[in-house]
C-alpha cells in the first residue's frame, strides 16, 4: 500500500530571530509608558469604580493595545475561544450573516458559531472571485478570518482577505491564536476591527484570552463583561504579561528549529519518512506522512524517548518536549485518509537534533513490533519554508 501524497503548503511568514529580539525590546518599552515603579510587583482585583475591572488588568491591556498599534484591547475568561466568542457577541445578534472560509470550522469555534445563532456563508477565501463574488452582494456586516490555516492547501493571504473585506464595507474579526508573535503583523495590525488570541498559548495563566482592536469593539466586550466572576484578575494579567516578554524570541527560535528538521528530513535522514511539509495546522509545525499506515501508534512509542504523546494548549507554558501528535481534527475532517499515515511534530524547545533521534528510535521500535523494516528516507520534495 502506497502512502498518500500530502497536498502543497502555504506556511505563513515568520519572524527572523533579530526582528524577534526587537520585537522584544519594544514590548517592554510599551510597558514601561505604562507601568511605573513598583506595580509591576502589585495587583489588584476586583470591579474597580471606572474601569469596572481591576486597574492591574486595565495596565496590561494597555500595553497590549500600544505593542499591536491598536485603539483598545481586553483581556477575557476562556482563552482564544473565549476571546473570539466576546469579540462576536460583541458585534452580532443572532441571525445575522458571516461570511467565512469554506473549511472544516476549528471545532470550539464551531461551538461559538452555533452559540451565537448566526447564519455562516461559505466563500473559499483562496479563490479571489470567489471571495469578491460573496461580498459583491452587500449581504454582510462581517466576516470572519482565521489567521492560521483550516485546510493543508490553504493558501489565502490573510492581508488580501481583509483588503478586499474593506474594500466592500465589510468588518473583520480575525483568529490569531497559532499566529500572533509567530507572524510579523496581526490581523488587527492588517486592518481587522479585532484580533482574538489565547494569552495561555503565549506561556500566560491557564483560562486567559486577549482582544485587541477597535475602541467601539472592545468597549461592548468590557460592557457585556460586567460580572465580578467574568474579569481577568490583576495577578492573572501580570502573569501573562510576564511570560510575554520572552515570547518573540522563543517563537523566532522554534521556526527556525521546525524548518531545520524540515530540511534535514527532506534530505532523507531519518528511513521511514515518506514525505514532510512545514504547515500552520494549528500551530506552526512539521506535517510527516509515513511510508507505513502505522501514524496512530506513533506517538507512544516517541513518548518512551521523552516525547509528549498530545497537547496542553499547543505551545503552553506546560509544554517543553517536542510534541508527536496527530493532525488537528479540522484538518483531518477535510482529508481523513491522512489519519493513519500522518504525524505532525512540533519541537516545542528542543532542539533538531533530539527531535530526530526521538523520531528515528520510535520508528525503528514501531516497526519492529508490527514486524516490518525501516523505509526509505523522504522522497516528496515537501515544500519548506
Amino acid at each position: 500500500m502506497s502512502p498518500p501524497r500530502l497536498p502543497t503548503t502555504f506556511p505563513l511568514p515568520t519572524v527572523p530571530l533579530e526582528e524577534a529580539v526587537q520585537a522584544q525590546f519594544r514590548l517592554l518599552e510599551c510597558t514601561a509608558r505604562h507601568f511605573e515603579g513598583t506595580q509591576l510587583f502589585e495587583a489588584d482585583a476586583g470591579v474597580v469604580p471606572g474601569p469596572g475591572r481591576p486597574r492591574t488588568t486595565a495596565r496590561v491591556e494597555a500595553v497590549l493595545a500600544d505593542f499591536f498599534g491598536a485603539e483598545a484591547a481586553a483581556l477575557v475568561q476562556g482563552a482564544g475561544t473565549g476571546a473570539i466568542r466576546s469579540a462576536l457577541g460583541a458585534v452580532l445578534d443572532p441571525g445575522d450573516p458571516l461570511l467565512i472560509h469554506r473549511a472544516p470550522v476549528y471545532r470550539t469555534t464551531a461551538v461559538t458559531l452555533r452559540g451565537l445563532g448566526v447564519r455562516t456563508h461559505e466563500a473559499d477565501f483562496n479563490d479571489r472571485a470567489s471571495l469578491e463574488s460573496a461580498l459583491a452582494g452587500g449581504e454582510f456586516r462581517y466576516a470572519y478570518v482565521q489567521h492560521s490555516r483550516q485546510r493543508l492547501g490553504d493558501s489565502y493571504e490573510p492581508r488580501e482577505v481583509l483588503e478586499l473585506c474593506r474594500t466592500a464595507g465589510v468588518r473583520t474579526v480575525v483568529d490569531d491564536n497559532y499566529t500572533v508573535f509567530r507572524v510579523p503583523v496581526s490581523g488587527a495590525g492588517m486592518g481587522a476591527e479585532a484580533s482574538c488570541f489565547s494569552l495561555f498559548k503565549l506561556h500566560g495563566p491557564e483560562g486567559v484570552g486577549a482582544v485587541v482592536g477597535s475602541r467601539r469593539l472592545v468597549g461592548r466586550v468590557h460592557a457585556d463583561n460586567y460580572s465580578g466572576g467574568g474579569q481577568v484578575q490583576g495577578h492573572q494579567a501580570l502573569d501573562a504579561l510576564r511570560a510575554l516578554t520572552h515570547v518573540p524570541v522563543m517563537w523566532a527560535l522554534q521556526s527556525r528549529t521546525g524548518t531545520e528538521i524540515a530540511e534535514r528530513l527532506e534530505a532523507g535522514e531519518v528511513p521511514g519518512v515518506a514525505e514532510v511539509r512545514l504547515a500552520n495546522v494549528q500551530d506552526r509545525a512539521l506535517v510527516l506522512c509515513l511510508d507505513r499506515p502505522l501514524a496512530r501508534e506513533l506517538p507512544a512509542y516517541a513518548a518512551r524517548y521523552g516525547a509528549a504523546p498530545y497537547p496542553v494548549g499547543a505551545n503552553s507554558r506546560y509544554e517543553v518536549a517536542p510534541l508527536f501528535y496527530r493532525l488537528s481534527g479540522s484538518s483531518l475532517d477535510d482529508e481523513p485518509a491522512l489519519a493513519d499515515w500522518t504525524v505532525r511534530i512540533n519541537p516545542m524547545r528542543a532542539g533538531a537534533g533530539l527531535v530526530l533521534d526521538i523520531l528515528r528510535r520510535a520508528l525503528e521500535d514501531l516497526y519492529a513490533a508490527n514486524g516490518t523494516g525501516g523505509g526509505g528516507g523522504a522522497g516528496g520534495g515537501g515544500r519548506v519554508a
